[in-house]
Formats: structure tokens, sequence, C-alpha cells
């Protein structure tokens, strides 16, 4: 069974957010091993300087690195967008690659991630132009994994 990771920065701290997260992570036991990790983000200052934020990007990032394993997807707004049958074919051709096809999805924090680990990643990819709460982002990344899953299985669900 694939194991996908996602390691992201900051808790998704309301609570129907929360039980979105949850429904997702247990329809896809069905499909995987999903570990999620929760790490806390560096705490700045209100108006952080530019210094500032590349020293906390670059922490946050050794962190996140410690823990990628097999096949990294790093979450960012410059990343390449996928239709949710891409992502199904990169979890896939993951799913046949070494280290029991494990994928590690990265998710940095409000100032995004460190060029390290863009630099360490398979993927940089991005769910839209458009900006969403890191939260909402969660639960979206969540469903389109189920969804890939779904594809994969020729389940009607993706139509």
């Amino acid at each position: 069974m694939q194991t996908i990771q996602i390691i992201a920065l900051g808790k998704c701290k309301e609570s129907y957010l929360r039980e979105a997260c949850k429904e997702y992570e247990k329809r896809l036991s069905r499909f995987c091993q999903l570990q999620v990790t929760e790490l806390e983000p560096v705490s700045l200052p209100q108006n952080p300087s530019e210094k500032e934020i590349a020293a906390a990007l670059e922490k946050e990032g050794a962190e996140l690195l410690k823990r990628a394993k097999g096949f990294c997807i790093a979450m960012c707004i410059e990343g390449k967008q996928l239709d949710s049958t891409g992502l199904a074919k990169k979890l896939e051709q993951a799913a046949q690659g070494g280290e029991n096809g494990a994928v590690t999805f990265l998710i940095g924090s409000s100032y995004g991630l460190a060029d390290a680990v863009k630099q360490r990643a398979n993927l940089r990819l991005s769910m839209s132009a458009m900006t969403f709460p890191h939260q909402l982002a969660r639960v979206m990344l969540l469903e389109q994994i189920y969804r890939s899953y779904q594809i994969l299985s020729g389940t009607k669900y993706h139509k």
C-alpha cells in the first residue's frame, strides 16, 4: 500500500475544516497509508523584515526536509498546475518507484517554502493561481488525492 505523507506548517484550526480533513483521511485509508504531520511555524513579529522571513523559511525548510520521503511535491503558487487525472498519473508513477512508492506533499507557512525545499522537490505543484487559506487548501489537497485514487480505481466519483 502506497504511503502518502502530508507535512504542513501550521495546524488546521477551524473545526469544520478539521472534520472535512478527517472525512477524507477516513476515505483514503482504503487506498494508502496516510500520514499528516503538522509542524509549528517559526514565530515572526507582526511586520517581519525580509531577512527575518528568509531565516524563518530556512529553519522551517530544514524541518520539512528532515521528514520528506520518496517523491516530494512542494505545494507552491509558482508550481505547475495539473488536472485531477494528471495528479492521479503522478501518484501512479510514484507508486511504481522506490521507497514503497512514498509521496510527500510539503506545505509551507503563509510565507511559502524555502528555496531548498523547492529544489529538493520532484514536482512543484500549484492548486490554482488564486490564493486560498492554508487550512482550506489542505482539505482541497486531501480531496484531490482521494479523487486521484478514485480515478486510478475507475470509479464514477470523478465524473
